[in-house]
């Protein structure tokens, strides 16, 4: 799960080059990155894709709790083996929420199906490589 690393907001008068906005809790993207264990590159690919809305500073991105609370459901989503364009859709019905992804009983049953099928096929895929090590073994073996 992720760590909570919230940045307190600092005086912009500061000059830090990380310094976030004024306000409540929020993190730059590289504390994102680092307590989601996700690369920068990521999350500006979920922001491109509309997944996530950080605030923009000049070149700088800032994320409020709710968009912390969104890339968990987004990673989540990942992790069950949904398409992004899926999880968009189970995230839009359930804005700033900090539950669980909203699935039906349809969406689960055919996720498990296709995770079956795909399980299926990667102990196919190890079996005949299993077999042509061992002939490959066996050949140089004699």
């Amino acid at each position: 799960m992720a760590r909570t690393n919230q940045t307190s907001a600092p005086d912009r008068t500061a000059g830090a080059p990380d310094a976030a906005p004024q306000g409540s809790d929020w993190a730059s993207i590289s504390d994102v990155a680092r307590d989601f264990d996700v690369t920068l590159r990521t999350l500006r690919f979920y922001e491109a894709r509309g997944l996530v809305s950080p605030r923009r500073e000049g070149m700088n991105r800032y994320y409020s709790e709710q968009d912390r609370a969104r890339l968990t459901l987004i990673l989540k989503g990942k992790k069950l083996g949904f398409t992004l364009t899926e999880i968009r859709a189970m995230v839009s019905q359930n804005p700033g929420s900090k539950g669980g992804l909203i699935l039906s009983i349809q969406q689960i049953d055919e996720q498990l199906t296709l995770l079956r099928s795909q399980f299926a096929e990667c102990q196919a895929a190890i079996a005949e490589l299993e077999e042509r090590r061992s002939a490959l073994a066996g050949t140089k073996q004699g």
